[in-house]
């Protein structure tokens, strides 16, 4: 209701109304008269020397006016248009009242009714450019491109540092594949000559959605667009509000370190705004800064430690920066602030996962099976909950109630990641035809990932399975990743399995060169590999190794196989 009376007050006494779009839609001409209806029926020395029929339109101009105004207080919008549309016919000289009526009448998609006061208030002399803006807005909607033209035409002659004609203009030469002059427009609006930083930053924002709409040209259009925006820059604006539009639209340019100062200008101006820090998050998000990032998510979090939304972000943050322990105390914190925020339930699961935490993963699982309804995600998570705790047929059990729910509602969820996981916990349920199946989905769907290739390829060698289709599935997957040392392990294992130990040695080296740390089942298969070549020594070392890094018995006795008698402890 306060909006309401607000619009009605704005009615009487703002002498135009903005075109949506453009912040700058309300830059009118000096001519636009700013007289009410009701000032206008009072009477004056002027209004003595009227026509009795002017004096007699005035009255019932202000009488409809009056009227509509009764029908917006009592919730009946169709009426007071109805009144509004009665008042403009009766006096289109108060540009105010005509505007609004043909908003309303646009907006509900009646362009010929807006046509009949807007054509009216056209004729006379005084006409501003606006009117002529949304007049062109009218007939663009009742489909006369022509006349569309022609009034966005007028508005730009009459007013040449109105955006909203330039904006309607340029669409309507879009939408008939004109592309030159679309731009040409735009540039002919960009040789205005202003001081006006709010013209030039909307004016880049045009052009940024030329670039977005015209491939072709994009690159041509998104130089335009920072050019504007460094005129508008070098103004040096101090108002807060057009410096906040200056930073948005640098960061729309991907202009990282101009969006930084601007937005770090403001903070320092305006430090109890967290809106800004936000920004500036948004900011360091998209330009790759993760550390700072979190450093302004942090500081909206201390200033307002309830927003579980701050704390889902620092939580997200973290775990992309592979900081389970703090990721999970920051999704634990939204959910305890907002316990219906589902996403955060998911996220927490994965850092309890990573963190290697798969009990305290189910229980969370279940906290959400028990207040949301079953949905992919869920049945995603829980399968790989349940492949974490070894249960491999629960796990079958939740991929195939996944892959169910999404082929019914969310099909774009099963991509390829899906069925690598999906893959996975066949190969180590031991159903290998149906892991085998599952890969060849994944890799369907992503031919070049290395992490199926390898994984496939390596069941296949371990299994003693199409030996030579799995050394060359493994092989591209080294090309894609040559030093990648698990992939390079699998390459050496094949070769040794197609009894090419030599081979296999050279890729068992190269393994252990880019291995980032010591690797148990590596230096298991380093030592079969060096018995296999006689070299009892360094098979015996390797073992060794694989030992240190993790107890096996098999691996033991083999090491202790391979010592001389003299070191075998006796029965």
């Amino acid at each position: 209701m306060m909006a309401r009376i607000q619009l009605w007050l704005a009615l009487l006494v703002v002498p135009s109304l903005a075109l949506t779009g453009c912040s700058t839609a309300s830059r009118h001409s000096p001519g636009t008269k700013t007289t009410s209806p009701a000032a206008k029926s009072k009477p004056s020395k002027k209004a003595e020397g009227l026509p009795e029929a002017a004096s007699e339109r005035s009255i019932r101009a202000h009488a409809h006016f009056a009227a509509g105004l009764a029908y917006d207080l009592n919730e009946k919008p169709e009426q007071a248009l109805q009144e509004y549309f009665e008042s403009a016919l009766a006096d289109p000289s108060y540009e105010p009242v005509v505007l609004e009526t043909a908003r309303r009448f646009l907006r509900v998609k009646q362009p010929e009714k807006a046509l009949q006061v807007l054509t009216k208030a056209a004729a006379l002399p005084e006409a501003s450019g606006t009117l002529y803006a949304w007049l062109g807005l009218a007939y663009a909607q009742a489909g006369r491109s022509d006349a569309a033209i022609s009034a966005n035409r007028t508005a730009i002659k009459k007013m040449p540092q109105s955006l909203p004609a330039y904006q309607n203009l340029a669409q309507l030469y879009l939408q008939n594949s004109k592309t030159n002059e679309a731009l040409q427009l735009l540039d002919e609006a960009a040789r205005q000559p202003t001081d006006d930083p709010g013209f030039l930053i909307d004016l880049s924002e045009l052009y940024w959605r030329f670039a977005r709409a015209q491939a072709a040209k994009s690159d041509v259009a998104r130089e335009r667009a920072k050019g504007v925006l460094d005129r508008a820059a070098k103004l040096k604006p101090t108002n807060p509000l057009i410096l906040q539009k200056l930073g948005d639209g640098y960061i729309m340019l991907a202009e990282f370190g101009k969006a930084e100062e601007i937005y770090t200008q403001l903070l320092k101006e305006y430090p109890e705004i967290q809106a800004l820090r936000a920004k500036l998050a948004e900011i360091y998000l998209r330009n790759g800064q993760k550390e700072k990032a979190g450093e302004q998510l942090e500081a909206i979090a201390r200033e307002d430690p309830t927003n579980p939304q701050t704390h889902f972000f620092i939580g997200t943050l973290a775990l992309e920066q592979k900081q389970y322990a703090r990721a999970a105390e920051s999704f634990n914190t939204a959910i305890l602030l907002n316990p219906d925020l589902e996403p955060a339930y998911y996220e927490l699961t994965a850092a309890k996962l990573s963190l290697q935490k798969p009990h305290e993963a189910w229980k969370v699982l279940e906290d959400a099976r028990g207040r949301f309804k079953l949905n992919f995600i869920l049945e995603f998570y829980s399968g790989l909950v349940q492949s974490a705790l070894k249960q491999y047929a629960e796990a079958i059990k939740h991929f195939v109630s996944a892959e169910l729910l999404a082929k019914t509602s969310e099909p774009t969820r099963l991509n390829y990641i899906f069925y690598f996981q999906f893959g996975a916990v066949y190969e180590r349920y031991g159903d290998y035809g149906q892991a085998e199946s599952q890969f060849k989905r994944c890799l369907e769907l992503s031919p070049n990932f290395p992490e199926a290739m390898n994984y496939l390829g390596y069941m296949w060698v371990e299994h003693d399975m199409k030996l030579e289709e799995a050394k060359q599935l493994i092989e591209r997957a080294v090309e894609l990743e040559p030093k990648n040392a698990a992939f390079l392990d699998s390459l050496g294992w094949a070769f040794f399995k197609l009894k090419q130990p030599q081979e296999a040695l050279t890729w068992l080296l190269k393994a252990v060169e880019h291995a980032e740390e010591a690797d148990a089942t590596l230096y298991d298969h380093l030592g079969d590999i060096y018995a296999e070549l006689k070299q009892v020594d360094q098979a015996r070392e390797a073992w060794r190794k694989s030992l240190s890094v993790e107890p096996n018995e098999k691996v033991k006795s083999k090491m202790e196989a391979a010592s001389p008698a003299s070191e075998r402890t006796s029965p």
